[in-house]
């Protein structure tokens, strides 16, 4: 912000606005708390950037004779600062089950490993009347936990063509019905005596969570208003520790974790599918963005937005999104190709994808899949409580990012989160090296603790729904796919190459995380724009995809009585006299 526009916010915070306004510390208070809100009102915030507040002001003084309208349009702005509805939380909530389901799929494979690579080497007995070889052991259980990326990196491209083809809400009801047959499989593996069908269920989970990595961000970006999309995208990533740590808790042998038990862990997942699905999903709105720029349904657009939002005043997201629809009419169809072809949203989709990859590559799956053996390392004598106790620390930081997103906002919380998780990766590793210290096992836990908080802040929640915010409604699924396929890719690669690096590198296999970070780290301070506030169409314009919108009160500052509540007038009924007219040129 400028030094001459911090005066003039000095000069009207004092006695230029007392001399106007003599004895109405109500209607002062008011406005000092609106200059201190720089975005109380999205609507108005659109059109007027917030460089325009004192010229606000400045024709609100001019324009009005009655302190009282001054007061009213203050009102009218606090109270669309928060449109949280039952209804609002009741589609975000359901939304967020996929994102459970994809933490509840990643991390139950892990605690019966051993289960697992014994129902294999008992099915192979039973077919072959000799034991399984070792390295086949290995090779059946390493395709068991990787298929289920691969299955995501498949799923992940077909985002896209599922969001546009049927919708927000259809889709997710037709990607669970994925969910129940790979649950089904699973949980069927030992009663047909087949270690293939465990494989396959992997994939089709895969597949499933895949699709839902794009849908449930896309969705929620979509319902949620401006003011609070970051705080609400949060929930995708809260959706997938609370995941996380169910399994870790039921994968424990007194639960689910048993030799007899097991297939009934991996089949859970059938559960919030079936909940979701039929009982769930019908009550939802469609996203009101694809109702109306997508299938040109005005009316059902509305009855979305009024119920979502709570209030039957909702002209000005319809017109939001109007005015995205008429650039979108311009323009041709964006399909992946396209999308990677365009010079237009190049720097948005380089943007998108690094961010995915410094979710990946900042080592965090690498600490979640392996968690028990670092601890084991460093000399814990129950690893299991402390990977469940990551679990925990996962969650409640994923929870502190919720309320922090908003207030700090994306670039600021990313660049936190990633310096963190430097620091962390630094201990972690000396901690490992020095292992034959007693007292480095509590550096060790503790460094893993600070490492998954960190990562929590921000590159954790951000990358998922970044993406849906970088773009307009057109290329947006497009985009998603591909940011999606990378994620899952470099979580693949993440997966495979881990245990040969531990191999290779020994305790300094974290310093490569490490220098990854730092990467991402100044690729973020450089390049990574802050969208905290903004819709759809101010950062596509600071992509030079859209034009500015447009400042109508620039031609006609008397436009803005028309944000006047018409109840708002002189105590006689009507508006007060001349200077209820818009102001000449000579009133400035």
């Amino acid at each position: 912000m400028s030094d001459k526009f911090e005066e003039k916010i000095k000069d009207y915070r004092t006695a230029p606005f007392d001399a106007r306004f003599p004895n109405t510390n109500q209607t002062r208070n008011c406005y000092q708390n609106y200059l201190a809100c720089p975005k109380t009102f999205p609507g108005l915030m659109t059109v007027f950037r917030r460089e325009k507040k004192v010229e606000i002001l400045q024709i609100l003084e001019i324009t009005f004779d009655n302190r009282e309208h001054i007061y009213s349009i203050f009102d009218k702005m606090e109270g669309q600062e928060k449109q949280i509805t039952g209804h609002l939380l009741f589609s975000v909530g359901t939304a967020v089950i996929g994102s459970l389901q994809f933490g509840y799929n990643t991390g139950v494979i892990n605690a019966p490993e051993e289960k697992l690579r014994s129902f294999f080497n008992q099915t192979w007995v039973q077919r072959y009347n000799e034991p399984i070889s070792p390295g086949m052991g290995t090779t059946i259980w390493s395709t068991t936990v990787a298929i289920f990326t691969l299955g995501g990196m498949v799923g992940s491209f077909g985002v896209g063509v599922m969001a546009n083809r049927f919708g927000r809400r259809r889709s997710m009801f037709l990607v669970n019905i994925l969910a129940v047959i790979g649950g089904l499989l699973m949980g069927c593996s030992t009663i047909c005596s087949s270690y293939e069908m465990v494989i396959a269920g992997r994939l089709v989970i895969g597949l499933f969570c895949g699709l839902f990595t794009g849908l449930t961000p896309m969705y929620v970006g979509e319902v949620s208003p401006t003011s609070l999309r970051g705080a609400f995208s949060t929930l995708h990533q809260l959706g997938v520790v609370v995941g996380i740590l169910i399994a870790q808790i039921f994968g424990l042998e007194v639960l689910l974790g048993s030799a007899k038990l097991w297939p009934l862990l991996l089949a859970l997942t059938v559960a919030p599918a079936v909940l979701q699905c039929t009982i769930l999903l019908p009550f939802c709105s469609e996203s009101p963005r694809f109702l109306l720029i997508n299938l040109k349904q005005e009316e059902q657009a509305r009855n979305a937005l009024v119920r979502l939002r709570g209030t039957e005043d909702v002209d000005k997201d319809l017109q939001e999104m109007k005015e995205e629809s008429a650039k979108m009419a311009m323009e041709k169809k964006v399909t992946i190709l396209k999308l990677l072809r365009s010079s237009t949203y190049r720097k948005p989709l380089l943007i998108a994808v690094i961010l995915q990859l410094s979710q990946q590559l900042s080592g965090i799956n690498a600490v979640f899949y392996y968690s028990t053996g670092i601890f084991s390392s460093a000399g814990v004598k129950q690893p299991i409580y402390a990977t469940i106790g990551a679990g925990t620390v996962n969650t409640v930081f994923t929870i502190v990012s919720l309320f922090l997103v908003e207030k700090a906002g994306r670039r600021t919380l990313h660049l936190l989160g990633l310096s963190g998780m430097v620091i962390s990766a630094v201990v972690l590793t000396f901690s490992l090296v020095l292992k034959h210290i007693p007292a480095m096992s509590y550096v060790a836990i503790l460094a893993v603790m600070l490492f998954v908080a960190a990562f929590e802040l921000g590159p954790g929640p951000i990358p998922w729904f970044i993406a849906a915010e970088l773009f307009s409604q057109g290329p947006r699924p497009a985009a998603m796919a591909v940011a999606g396929c990378c994620n899952w890719t470099a979580n693949f690669l993440v997966g495979i190459s881990f245990p040969k690096l531990v191999e290779t590198c020994g305790p300094w296999v974290f310093l490569i995380f490490t220098g990854f970070l730092i990467i991402f780290f100044i690729f973020t301070f450089i390049k990574v724009p802050e969208t905290k506030g903004k819709t759809f169409e101010e950062i596509s314009h600071e992509f030079g995809i859209a034009e500015p919108p447009e400042n109508i009160f620039a031609q006609d500052p008397g436009a803005i009585l028309n944000l006047i509540p018409r109840e708002a007038t002189s105590p006689t009924g009507r508006r007060a006299g001349n200077r209820m007219n818009r102001p000449s040129s000579n009133d400035y």
